[in-house]
């Protein structure tokens, strides 16, 4: 752009008529065209003027439908906030403005992004651009979809316990979750507080780093921001020094992962010992139960973050109520899905007084635990290295009748939120030899430790280039 040879106006234009002619991966629920070519021409008149331009400069963004955008519809994929209008940004969306990054629309998602297949949007389920017939990976699924059929050049989404990094795997393009207190929740529609994180998806680490660098940083409207120093991501070198990796010996044994996903991975770790790092197999005892511990913790909080979603205070009113506990039990029926509703009962059975030291409070010590061992590890290891998926995309409904099996795919994600929120990205290295479908590696570094695992995360994905 910046050579004269295409306008900014020209790069919206195109990728509005890309979002049109792939309508049928449901990833955009709203294109803001009329509000993306005013600021492309906006710019187009900055640049010809030789005015000062902000580093995301004619790059297009979508944005997860959880995060709010001033004017613009917000409805955390569910029926219960479709008529919901943002009265101001999120301070990520706004650090992108500041910017000058064009926001091109809204991005499918899992209602309130409880999911981990993108199926559970009460506007149908984001597909993967791969082969439509299966799921695009949750919660984040349409930002993973948006950047994989080249709809946008990159895209924000939210991870809970993994929902950046999951449809980062099954859709092929690099995921990068912050550590928890990088990046200002404020405008972010809570799922589990204690858990979520804003993340970036893109198709070339640069990409990724620099916008990472953008949103993250000091804001007033977030009390659980970390007094860190600011980030510098986009200028670093790929990191070839030797590295001191971790595998859990648990991953290797483990049956649910995909054969050949496996042996893929088990090459990848003899070509990095090959390169001269060092790469130790250690134990994580609490692998079985991280993911009951992660939805005993996370149902518990939504539990009590949608509860304000009532018919009174906000969103979905049932037109059916005809008095006050009609209204509240119509309206939370009606306008969440099933899914929100088996995690809302979950949570509000585990937080019971007959139940709370049984499991919430037993599942608070589980994830002491877990965030003590991890740091342990990282006191002799730089990097915790796995699959980011237990395998590739499945066909959508495949696994719908299994719940259980359903959640734990997650097995290998929900420690970096669990373990103190630490940083962790997936990057798009496997390929299944059988139905040619993508599967990620995942890299988790310690807490703030950003810059190391993005300088060491372009050395790997170059390697597998």
């Amino acid at each position: 752009m910046l050579s004269g040879k295409r306008s900014v106006v020209e790069v919206v234009q195109y990728f509005i008529k890309s979002i049109e002619s792939r309508s049928s991966l449901n990833a955009f629920l709203e294109v803001f065209e009329e509000d993306a070519l005013a600021q492309a021409k906006q710019q187009d008149e900055q640049l010809q003027a030789g005015k000062t331009l902000g580093k995301l400069f004619g790059v297009v963004v979508g944005i997860k439908d959880v995060l709010c955008y001033k004017g613009k519809t917000t409805t955390a994929g569910s029926t219960m906030l479709a008529n919901f209008k943002s009265i101001y940004n999120a301070t990520a969306v706004q650090k992108l403005l500041d910017e000058d990054a064009i926001i091109i629309g809204r991005l499918n998602c899992d209602e309130f992004a409880m999911g981990s297949t993108g199926e559970n949007s009460a506007f149908g389920p984001a597909k993967n651009a791969a082969d439509e017939s299966r799921v695009s990976g949750g919660s984040s699924g349409g930002s993973a979809v948006a950047v994989q059929a080249g709809l946008c050049h990159v895209s924000l989404g939210s991870d809970t316990g993994g929902s950046v990094r999951m449809p980062a795997s099954y859709c092929g393009v690099i995921g990068i979750k912050p550590t928890y207190g990088r990046v200002s929740r404020h405008g972010l529609i809570a799922y589990a507080s204690s858990f979520d994180q804003i993340g970036v998806m893109a198709n070339h680490i640069d990409d990724a780093a620099l916008v990472t660098e953008i949103i993250a940083g000091q804001d007033d409207f977030d009390s659980t921001l970390a007094d860190v120093e600011e980030l510098n991501l986009s200028n670093l070198k790929e990191d070839y020094s030797p590295k001191k990796i971790a595998v859990f010996k648990e991953v290797i044994e483990s049956e649910v992962i995909d054969m050949e996903i496996k042996a893929q991975f088990l090459q990848s770790l003899d070509k990095l010992k090959a390169a001269g790092h060092i790469i130790k197999e250690v134990s994580f005892p609490y692998l079985n139960q991280i993911v009951a511990t992660y939805y005993i913790l996370t149902t518990a909080e939504a539990s009590s973050n949608l509860a304000r979603y009532d018919g009174i205070h906000y969103g979905y009113r049932s037109p059916n109520a005809k008095n006050l506990d009609e209204t509240y039990v119509k309206s939370r029926s009606e306008a969440f899905g099933k899914e929100v509703q088996k995690r809302i009962m979950l949570g509000t059975f585990v937080l019971s007084s007959e139940n709370y030291d049984a499991y919430y409070t037993k599942a608070q010590k589980v994830r002491r635990l877990i965030d003590e061992t991890t740091q342990k590890i990282f006191e002799e290891h730089d990097f915790i290295i796995s699959p980011t998926t237990v395998g590739v995309a499945f066909p959508i409904g495949y696994k719908i009748t299994n719940p259980l099996e359903l959640y734990l795919s997650d097995i290998f994600t929900v420690q970096a939120n669990l373990a103190g929120g630490i940083p962790a990205i997936s990057l798009p290295i496997f390929i299944h030899p059988k139905n040619n479908l993508p599967c990620g590696l995942q890299l988790i570094a310690n807490k703030f430790q950003e810059a190391n695992l993005i300088a060491f995360s372009k050395y790997l994905f170059n390697q597998y280039q």
